[in-house]
């Protein structure tokens, strides 16, 4: 893993929100490339409960400062910045006062989802592609972690498709066991069309239900891992289906080798001699 580059893109990462299958994962995997000698970022929405003086964020003012397009509204990008103690690791915090203020990660007290997850989703993903940009970092691989992070494939190849810094850049999905019970916005599609994406690429979120927002996520990836012993059958079945470089779960006590070998010669196709 040697200076390769590789984005990190996810809703949780530990130790800013609760141990997740998810949150772990996004912590474990750049670590391991990281040790490795690889060159990492990770990318996270700022949600309101992640304690913004206890793990010393701070905004970075030449990265901010642009607005976002959201469903005809500008919507104005906040990042924020902060290390891993003792990792040598920094995660990017995409914030926007109207998306990600609330003291809460996807659902209100009373278990139900926010309203506009789907535009938090949109804002997050074009939030990503526009800071990277701005970095002027081109990453060989882009792993994308969680429900909420998973339009940055479609935005990617398809919004940003002739953006030269992403030109050579591999996305990896992990799909997770079920993120959600209910359907997101059912405006989600149309709020999508906006962006003027072609409507084959967004057929699934005719009903934005967790199972077709990860199928718009795999069919706009390079490669796909199983990030749970057990996730919906309806997705497994699609996976199973498609003719992309796929590894089986593995556990975090097991993945460190894994993901090496299968980010190199089955992501960047770098065969061993």
């Amino acid at each position: 893993m040697k200076d390769k580059r590789i984005l990190y893109v996810s809703s949780e990462v530990i130790p800013y929100l609760p141990e997740t299958e998810i949150s772990s994962m996004s912590f474990e995997a750049p670590r391991m490339v990281n040790s490795q000698g690889g060159q990492i970022r990770i990318f996270m929405p700022r949600f309101g409960n992640i304690n913004e003086r206890r793990h010393q964020l701070h905004e970075v003012i030449r990265l901010s400062g642009m607005n976002l397009v959201i469903n005809d509204l500008d919507m104005p990008l906040i990042i924020k910045v902060a290390s891993i103690p003792k990792e040598r690791m920094q995660v990017y915090f995409i914030d926007n006062e109207d998306y990600f203020k609330r003291k809460a990660t996807f659902t209100d007290e009373d278990g139900n989802l926010f309203d506009d997850n789907d535009e938090r989703a949109i804002f997050f993903a074009k939030g990503v592609i526009e800071t990277v940009k701005k970095l002027n970092w081109s990453p060989d691989i882009i792993h994308v972690h969680g429900w909420l992070a998973s339009l940055l494939p479609l935005y990617l190849r398809n919004y940003y498709g002739n953006e030269p810094l992403f030109k050579n850049s591999k996305i990896v999905t992990s799909v997770y066991s079920k993120g959600f019970d209910e359907t997101l916005d059912e405006e989600m599609q149309k709020k999508v069309l906006f962006d003027g994406l072609e409507d084959d690429t967004v057929a699934h979120l005719a009903t934005p239900n967790y199972e077709n927002i990860m199928k718009t996520a795999i069919d706009n990836s390079d490669a796909i891992i199983q990030g749970s012993a057990e996730i919906p059958e309806e997705l497994k079945t699609y996976i199973d289906n498609i003719d992309k470089p796929k590894l089986t779960f593995k556990s975090k006590e097991e993945f460190g080798q894994a993901y090496q070998d299968f980010y190199t010669q089955e992501v960047l196709n770098e065969k061993e001699d």
